[in-house]
Parts: C-alpha cells; structure tokens; sequence
C-alpha cells in the first residue's frame, strides 16, 4: 500500500496528493500519515512547496468529507425514524423519539465534535456521516472540516519536511497511535453495546421493587 502511495504522489504531484487524502477520508483505511509526511518529504527535494502540498491535502480531506456527508443526507433522521417505527425498531427496541433525542444532541454538541474530530485516525473521516443524517448546515459543516483538516495537514506535512529521509518515523509514530485508538474506540464501541443490551432488554423493574419496600 505504502508503494502505490508512494508511486502515485511521485507522478501525479499535487494532483495525487488530493486524490489520495480524498480517498483516504472516504476509505479510512489507507493511511493518511504516509501521504502527509511522505508529502512534506518530498518537498525537500521536489519542486512542490509545503504551502501546495498542504492546500492540495485540505481540498481532498474535504471533498472526501462532503462524499460521506451527503451519503448521511441519504440516511435523514425521517429515514432512520421510519425504520424505527416498523419491525426493525421492535426487534432492537428503538423508538422514533430515541432518534430524534440522538439528533438533537448532535445539533448541540457536533459542532465541536466535527473540529475535534478531525485529529482523531478513522472517527476524522466517519464523522461526516452522521453530520450529514442530523442535516448539520453545510457552510458550518465546511468551515469545522476545514479548520480541522488544515491544521492536522499543516502539522504532519511540516513535520515529514523537517524530518526529511526520516519521514518514516513519524509515520511508524501515528500508526501506532492509530492502532491505540481503534483498540479503544472498540472497547467503547462493546460497553455501548452492553450498555445499551442492559437498559432495553434487562430494565429495573420499579414496581417490584417499590412494593418489596411496602
């Protein structure tokens, strides 16, 4: 994988720099710490500047965040609470209203979500998606991804060109980090999980216990 990266961002220069970032945020992945620091190496001996490599990183981080944003817009809040109201909903015990708590919780905190985000491997680009399904309003939705992606391209691209022929390291450094966070987002992921198995299908039984107080 580190090759074709590598080979591609040779020959096609910027233009292979944005292609593969926007493929990078849609397929997360491929990894966008190899591109980014190879990026800011290959400006120690390339006629590409640091200031093009990051832009070039930037339009593809947000086109491939739009890519997954508008794929949320296909699965709306109405979608998802017409499937929650059929079968489905009764077979996980979900209510319409359990999606619209859901939405409007991330209407009041996604905006910051969508800017932190963007520093953490994977969640960077799958947050899009749910942005999209609560109809977050796209310029807001444009400027958090933008901040948050320039400055995340601006660190990595820096410090590939300051490293130079160490590049790699940097890139061994985050994949490691990457490996931590999936680890812990599926401990997360599995105590949501039993969490959730808890409340719906082994609910306190209030009745039992008030009269037991009696």
């Amino acid at each position: 994988m580190q090759e074709i990266i590598i080979q591609v961002m040779n020959q096609f220069g910027y233009f292979g720099v944005a292609f593969l970032i926007m493929i990078e945020n849609v397929f997360p992945p491929i990894p966008s710490e190899v591109i980014l620091t190879f990026g800011g190496f290959m400006t120690t001996y390339s006629e590409l500047g640091i200031i093009g490599m990051i832009i070039a990183a930037t339009i593809g981080s947000v086109l491939g965040a739009l890519i997954l944003y508008f794929i949320g817009r296909l699965l709306s809040v109405e979608r998802l609470e017409k499937l929650v109201s059929g079968r489905l909903g009764k077979v996980l015990r979900l209510k319409p209203e359990d999606i619209t708590k859901t939405e409007k919780w991330f209407l009041k905190r996604g905006y910051a979500t969508i800017f932190f985000c963007r520093f953490i491997p994977l969640i960077r680009s799958l947050i899009s998606i749910p942005a999209g399904s609560a109809k977050m309003k796209l310029p807001s939705f444009l400027i958090l991804t933008t901040l948050g992606t320039l400055i995340w391209n601006i660190v990595l691209v820096c410090l590939g060109a300051a490293l130079g022929d160490n590049w790699e390291m940097i890139a061994g450094i985050l994949d490691s980090y990457s490996s931590v966070v999936v680890v812990i987002l599926g401990i997360i992921f599995i105590l949501a999980i039993l969490i959730f198995v808890k409340k719906r299908f082994f609910p306190k039984n209030k009745n039992y216990s008030s009269d037991t107080e009696k």
